[in-house]
C-alpha cells in the first residue's frame, strides 16, 4: 500500500484536489463496491455478514425473453395448466399461454383509481386455487370525494378462463392494506399495511401504517393475531416498524416468512418475521435521509427491536422475494432472489441458516429494472422487468433464466 513518505509534495496536493470521480477512494474490505461518502454505512452492522456479504461462486445460466409488450408489469402467478397469470401496474390482468401469447386483458375488474401513485399491484392464488379458481389482487379505489386519498383495497374473484374474464368479484379489504399480498405457509393472507411513508408513524399501534396485516382467506381476523384482544389496536396488526415493505415469502422448509423492504438512503431491509415483533422504523435504520443527515437520533439497534437479516448499502430498490425451490439449478435451492430497480439486478443471496454469507448479481448488463421473480414449474426463475419511470409504456418483458 502507498504512504505519503513515498508521495512528492505536489502529488499528494494533486490527489488531494482531485475530484471524487476521477480517484476513486481506496476501500476497506467490507465496503469493495464502489460508494460515495453519504453511503458509508454510519455505525458498525450488529454482526458479520449483516450487509456486502461476499461474493458468491458465479453461476452459468441462459436467459430468453418469452413475452414482450408488457405495460409496466407488477406481479406474475403460475396457473396449474402452466400458463401464467400478469397484473400490470396500469390496471390491466393478462394470461400468457403455453405459447406464448398474451391475452387481451381480462375483464370483470373493479374500477380503480391512476392518480398518483395507484393502480393494480400484487397478486396471489388461493392455496385451494384448483378447486376455487380464486385470485386474490391489490389495487387502489378512487376516492371518495373531490378532496380525498385514494383508497387501498384488495379483492378476489373467480377466474373464468375460458371467458377471459374474473367473475363474482368482491373487496375483501378495505382501505387497510396495500400493494403487497401473500399466502402463508399456514394459509393465512398477509398485507402490507398502507399509508405515506414521509407522515405517518410506523411505531404508532392505532394505525395500519408501517405494519404487516394479517388476515383469514376471507378478509375477516385471525382470532391469534398478536393484538386481537386489545381494543386500541386493529387487530389485523401482525407485526410493526416497517417502512416500504416490497416483497414477501414463505420459508420453504420453516414456513416462516421473510420481506424485503424499501428503505431510506442506503437502507434497504431483509427481514425475517416474527407475530409481534417490531422492525423499528423510524426509530433505528442502516439508512440516512437522502442529504445523507441521521433520521431520528442515528441510532441503529435498541433493545425491543429487530435487527434486519441483511441490508444493502447502497440502496438496491428491493422490490419482489423468492425463495428458489427448483430442480434447475440444485445449487441454488434455499437461495432468496431478491429483485432490483434501481439497481437492476437480480440480487442471489446465499443462506446459512437466518444469516447471509454469500451474494451474487445476476443481469447485471441488461440495464432492465427487475420488478418480480417467481419459480415456475420447470424449474427456471421467470422475471418481469419494468420500464423507467419516463419510458414508453409497453416495452417490458418476462424472462425466463434457465439452463440447458
Amino acid at each position: 500500500m502507498l504512504s505519503s513518505h513515498s508521495l512528492s509534495p505536489i502529488v499528494i496536493r494533486a490527489l488531494l484536489l482531485a475530484p471524487l470521480f476521477l480517484a476513486p477512494p481506496l476501500v476497506a474490505q467490507e465496503e469493495e463496491l464502489p460508494t460515495l461518502r453519504l453511503d458509508r454505512i454510519p455505525s458498525a452492522p450488529a454482526f458479520s455478514g449483516q450487509t456486502r456479504a461476499a461474493s458468491a461462486a458465479t453461476t452459468s445460466f441462459e436467459v430468453e425473453s418469452i413475452a414482450s409488450g408488457l405495460s409496466a408489469p407488477w406481479a406474475l402467478a403460475f396457473l396449474p395448466d402452466g400458463e401464467i397469470l400478469i397484473n400490470e401496474y396500469v390496471g390491466t390482468m393478462r394470461i400468457l399461454d403455453a405459447k406464448g401469447k398474451l391475452s387481451e386483458p381480462l375483464g370483470g375488474l373493479p374500477e380503480m383509481s391512476h392518480e398518483g401513485w395507484a393502480g393494480l399491484f400484487d397478486l396471489a392464488l388461493d392455496p385451494d386455487f384448483s378447486g376455487n379458481q380464486l385470485v386474490y389482487f391489490s389495487f387502489t379505489g378512487k376516492p371518495q370525494g373531490p378532496d380525498g386519498k385514494n383508497i387501498p383495497r384488495v379483492a378476489r374473484g373467480r377466474l373464468d378462463r375460458a371467458n377471459l374474464q374474473l367473475v363474482n368479484v368482491e373487496v375483501i379489504i378495505d382501505g387497510a392494506g396495500s400493494q403487497e399480498i401473500h399466502f402463508a405457509a399456514d394459509g393465512k393472507l398477509l398485507v402490507s399495511g398502507a399509508g405515506d411513508v414521509f407522515t405517518e408513524d410506523a411505531q404508532d399501534l392505532g394505525i395500519t401504517f408501517g405494519k404487516m396485516l394479517r388476515f383469514n382467506p376471507d378478509g375477516s381476523v385471525p382470532d391469534d393475531n398478536p393484538w386481537s384482544a386489545d381494543a386500541n389496536v386493529p387487530s389485523e396488526i401482525f407485526s410493526v416498524g416497517h417502512r416500504d415493505i416490497s416483497g414477501i415469502a414463505s420459508h420453504p422448509d420453516t414456513g416462516e416468512t421473510w420481506i424485503t423492504e424499501h428503505g431510506p438512503r442506503g437502507g434497504d431491509e431483509l427481514n425475517r418475521i416474527r407475530a409481534g415483533a417490531n422492525y423499528g422504523w423510524k426509530v433505528i435504520t442502516y439508512g440516512t435521509e437522502y442529504s445523507g443527515a441521521p433520521i431520528g437520533d442515528g441510532h441503529t439497534q435498541q433493545d425491543g427491536m429487530e435487527q434486519p437479516r441483511y441490508f444493502w448499502r447502497p440502496s438496491i430498490a428491493p422490490s419482489g422475494l423468492v425463495f428458489y425451490t427448483g430442480d434447475m439449478f440444485p445449487e441454488w435451492r434455499g437461495n432468496i432472489f431478491v429483485t432490483s430497480l434501481a439497481g437492476q439486478h437480480l440480487s442471489r443471496l446465499v443462506l446459512d441458516g437466518d444469516r447471509v454469507v454469500a451474494e451474487e448479481r445476476l443481469l447485471v448488463g441488461r440495464a432492465e429494472r427487475i420488478r418480480e421473480a417467481k419459480v415456475g414449474p420447470d424449474g427456471a426463475l421467470y422475471v418481469l422487468t419494468n420500464e423507467d419511470g419516463d419510458a414508453p409504456r409497453g416495452t417490458a418483458e418476462l424472462l425466463r433464466i434457465y439452463r440447458n
